[in-house]
């Protein structure tokens, strides 16, 4: 069976609101105990792809709700959040002012709450307005969410499913992380070209920070020196000093790139870029900042993922509805798994 998840007493505020029901793995539950799992958001399908990561099977999915993006697990690996949202989904091609006349439902805006274990959607949490990607804050009692269609953040207590605070950033914010210290929180502007940086206490502005063209997402070194920020439009990667807040250098990325999802490997060593339309991820030396090579996934790259162990790599590939495993030390793809339709973001972590 699936869920069916009931619309909030309020559109962008309030409590969390409990599912009318828990979804069931379509697929027969498998002793993963140990190991790792790879969860994968389906905005078509409005459902989540569990992967095996020891033999890159699919072992279960789950219906979540409307237009699942961003991904994130709590820490100790036994919660999945999903960010959900009732707003249309305009592809690149459609102009804006077709887009604004598509109904938007609000009720279905929230952040999706799976127990892992169990494999059910056990609450939706607010999330504000088309909740797009959001981070967690370190001691797992917050979520820091972009409000894609409202130009804002919103600060989510998870235990009592509260609202906090609403943040104006950029127009059409989309990628968030929480950086290292667990102090600040960064937020991409896909219209203003810049970043946002957040107290993570406060929700307070402390900084902008301008970047490429169309950023969208964000990943820092573990020892919050570095962050990397990717540009669609123009097509590199941003290299910023995460502490002083100012940028480095610039990445070119390989002719025909769209820069999506960044990752840094386990060892600190390399960073992967989904390219988008580019079809491929691309491989930068941290060290360098020089571009390592490439392989081809599949049809735009979104969302990756690394195992703990850095050996292998996730793509979701949008338009071909599957997801890519890539061994990273040959750069050879090992396996091509069917996901739902327009897979979009990459979770990976340990088996309950």
């Amino acid at each position: 069976m699936t869920v069916a998840l009931l619309p909030w007493l309020a559109a962008c505020g309030g409590e969390s609101r409990e599912p009318g029901a828990a979804a069931d793995t379509t697929a027969a539950a498998t002793d993963t105990t140990g190991g790792e799992l790879a969860y994968i958001t389906n905005e078509g399908s409005g459902d989540l792809t569990i992967i095996d990561t020891s033999n890159d099977s699919v072992v279960g999915t789950i219906t979540v709700g409307t237009r699942p993006r961003g991904i994130r697990l709590s820490q100790d690996g036994h919660t999945v959040y999903v960010a959900l949202s009732g707003s249309p989904r305009c592809p690149p091609t459609m102009p804006d002012e077709e887009c604004e006349k598509l109904k938007s439902d609000k009720s279905k805006d929230g952040i999706g709450v799976i127990d892992v274990a169990s494999r059910k959607v056990t609450k939706v949490l607010p999330g504000g307005s088309d909740p797009e990607a959001f981070d967690i804050s370190q001691d797992g009692t917050r979520l820091f969410v972009s409000n894609e269609d409202a130009n804002s953040a919103t600060i989510v207590d998870i235990a009592s499913g509260k609202i906090l605070s609403t943040v104006p950033v950029g127009r059409e914010p989309e990628g968030v992380e929480l950086h290292p210290n667990g102090k600040v929180v960064w937020v991409t502007a896909e219209t203003d070209h810049d970043i946002s940086v957040l107290d993570a206490e406060s929700g307070k502005v402390r900084a902008k920070i301008e970047v490429g063209k169309r950023p969208r997402d964000i990943v820092f070194t573990s020892d919050g020196s570095r962050a990397y920020v990717s540009n669609e439009t123009a097509g590199t990667v941003t290299v910023v000093d995460a502490q002083a807040n100012k940028v480095l250098k610039t990445i070119k990325m390989p002719k025909g790139a769209k820069p999506m999802g960044v990752a840094v490997s386990p060892d600190q060593q390399r960073l992967y870029v989904a390219n988008g339309r580019g079809k491929a991820v691309a491989v930068v030396d941290v060290a360098t900042d020089s571009i390592l090579g490439s392989v081809e996934v599949g049809v735009r790259p979104w969302g990756i993922g690394l195992t703990a162990d850095g050996r292998k790599l996730y793509s979701a590939n949008g338009p071909s509805n599957d997801v890519t495993v890539v061994d990273t030390d040959s750069l050879k793809v090992i396996k091509k798994i069917p996901a739902g339709e327009l897979p979009w973001g990459v979770a990976i972590g340990k088996a309950p």
